[in-house]
């Protein structure tokens, strides 16, 4: 620790903020907005959400009796603050890195991570649950919910607090409203929010609640004297009050003083509580105060800077050639739409947008509505494109079956993030796509191999009559420029890549590169295979018949993966070979560098070598 941080260094648990007077609060957030700053400047991960976060983690723990108490974090990403403050101050330096700390609350982490987190929507059911297992088992302690108007925007968050208004527990809802998900938010209930947070009403609530908190008086006549300080201007009957919760605020999150009162106030009463605290993403650093965006996640910078802009990279990402091919195939065919639950940057429809804003539809988180609503569009004659991440289509698994694929309405399913996606970890990883989706019937899958591969194979699904999904890993590949035109390819065709003796290789998607580079030192034939369903089966009988031992290759899981459709089509056809499976195990892989987790796992070309000699009893060292 730098002798600049000196409340900072003596806090090693909650306990200690708890010990702090309250006079010591701020000074300690302004040590912890700094720490923190520099702390992610030197490894890189979410800035922005944990600049916004630092008051209210400090309030929390310093009124709150954690880890007995349970804090729940919606999606995670905001909780550095929580980390540096509940022990993990020193390890800080290696997050989101191989062994390090997870970039997201882990429950074996840390005792004070109440309950793991990466995607949205998720806190207030879990808070839920633990509020009433602590009530039946007669045990004293509170469950918060930390969610953020991104977040609430999910249909998750409205099912608990539908259930939750109706239940006699402690529980309380934190809405941390900055205005703010990971792209700029969309719908009606950001509308909403906005409207009660504006105009004289805002400015009253925030006067009002500053002078009645003076000398803390007791939340009943907290809330009678607010009410009674902004009659006149409008009175604050709420969304959240008709689901039957006690509704406070909206109060300034960055007032850290302001923040412990409330909180104390409503730790003493019964039933479910509603707290509106405003924030700002990026608070205390004017740069990402200034583009939150930009700030969300960024690399490694100098703080004294900011962060420069990199040098445009030899290499296109798949995202940016998914990117290119959308704006092309709408430029061509003004039947195509685009849709994003709230990963507009992620996915790369920023340029679409831009574009064909008429086409350009955010539908906020919400990824079971973002699969009906594209089969909406498709019964009406459009052809809906839905770039989702691999790992978030898992939460629209049932609308893909019961309303895309029963119905088959021909849908593109861009799914990015597929395989291993490194610093993010287990909760991020699209490993298990091939797997569910080769499964549903009327479902095609294919795994492009390269990024010119991609871009054919998106102009072929889009050319299907039927739900098609094109699977792609995040970052670069090989680095093949793609042609810019719009030709496909053949539609459940795979490719000879290269011809050996008795070892077959049975490639798909981007290990296609690793496996050739094995294939060179034991002389095997390569295929490309392209489609996981339809499967090239003319394609892998001919070469089987021709080998004598198989080895299958896939960036997902072995357990009913693309290997497995293999060794079904080889059983169907009663021809016996030994094979060997090559992908990801049953175990969630973590957090950590994506080459190293990829040779960690035996799937590059040194680790698929030493496995197939192992296998197969070839001599010689990988």
């Amino acid at each position: 620790m730098k002798k600049e941080f000196p409340l900072l260094q003596a806090i090693n648990s909650p306990q200690d903020v708890r010990a702090l007077p309250i006079e010591q609060l701020e000074p300690l957030c302004e040590e912890l907005r700094s720490y923190l700053l520099e702390s992610v400047a030197g490894t890189g991960g979410h800035l922005s959400s944990n600049l916004g976060t630092v008051e209210l983690t400090v309030a929390l723990h310093h009124v709150f009796d954690t880890p007995n108490d349970r804090i729940v974090w919606d999606v995670g990403h905001q909780t550095y603050p929580h980390k540096i403050l509940t022990g993990r101050r020193e390890r800080m330096k290696t997050l989101r890195q191989l062994g390090g700390l997870s970039g997201f609350p882990q429950r074996a982490e840390s005792e004070f991570d109440s309950f793991g987190t990466a995607h949205s929507s998720t806190s207030i059911s879990a808070a839920l649950g633990m509020a009433l297992g602590s009530r039946i088992k007669g045990e004293d302690r509170h469950a918060i919910a930390v969610i953020g108007d991104g977040a609430m925007t999910g249909g998750m968050a409205f099912e608990a607090l539908n259930n939750a208004g109706v239940s006699d527990c402690r529980l309380l809802v934190i809405l941390n409203d900055n205005d703010m998900s990971i792209s700029p938010p969309v719908g009606a209930l950001n509308r909403y929010l906005a409207k009660l947070m504006s105009g004289q009403f805002y400015a009253a609530a925030k006067h009002a609640g500053k002078a009645v908190l003076r000398g803390a008086p007791p939340l009943l006549e907290l809330a009678k004297r607010f009410e009674e300080s902004a009659m006149g201007i409008v009175k604050p009957i709420t969304l959240f009050e008709k689901f039957g919760f006690n509704y406070v605020g909206p109060i300034d999150g960055h007032d850290v003083k302001t923040l412990v009162k409330v909180l104390d106030n409503i730790r003493h009463l019964e039933g479910p509580h509603f707290l509106h605290v405003v924030t700002r993403k990026g608070q205390g650093y004017k740069l990402a105060e200034a583009d939150p965006v930009t700030y969300h996640g960024p690399g490694k910078f100098d703080p004294a800077v900011g962060i420069v802009p990199a040098p445009k990279p030899a290499k296109l990402t798949f995202t940016q050639v998914f990117g290119q091919w959308l704006c092309d195939m709408a430029q061509k065919d003004a039947r195509l739409v685009g849709i994003t639950p709230a990963m507009r940057e992620g996915s790369g429809l920023v340029a679409f947008e831009e574009k064909f804003p008429e086409r350009y539809f955010d539908v906020g988180i919400a990824e079971q509505h973002a699969v009906t609503f594209a089969a909406g569009l498709a019964c009406e004659g459009l052809k809906p494109v839905l770039a989702i991440y691999s790992t978030f289509l898992q939460r629209g698994y049932d609308q893909l079956i019961h309303d895309v694929a029963i119905q088959n309405l021909p849908i593109v399913f861009a799914l990015d993030r597929a395989g291993l996606v490194g610093a993010d970890g287990a909760t991020h990883a699209g490993a298990y796509d091939i797997a569910y989706l080769r499964c549903v019937p009327n479902m095609s899958l294919a795994c492009p191999a390269d990024e010119n591969e991609c871009r054919q194979l998106l102009t072929t699904a889009y050319a299907q009559n039927s739900p098609v999904a094109v699977r792609y890993p995040r970052g670069a590949g090989v680095g093949l420029v793609p042609d810019q035109g719009l030709e496909g390819l053949p539609f459940g065709r795979g490719e000879v890549r290269r011809l050996g003796v008795r070892l077959l290789f049975v490639a798909f998607g981007t290990l296609l590169y690793p496996a050739l580079e094995a294939a060179q030192a034991l002389n095997a034939t390569v295929i490309n295979m392209r489609w996981v369903k339809p499967l090239d089966v003319d394609l892998l009988l001919r070469c089987a018949r021709e080998h004598e031992c198989l080895v299958t290759l896939e960036e997902g899981v072995v357990m009913g993966g693309a290997g497995s459709a293999v060794l079904e089509a080889l059983a169907a056809h009663d021809l016996a070979r030994p094979v060997l499976q090559l992908g990801l195990p049953d175990a969630f892989i973590e957090h950590g560098d994506p080459v190293k987790l990829l040779a960690l796992q035996g799937l590059d070309a040194r680790g698929i070598e030493a496995a197939v000699r192992k296998r197969f009893g070839i001599e010689g060292a990988a």
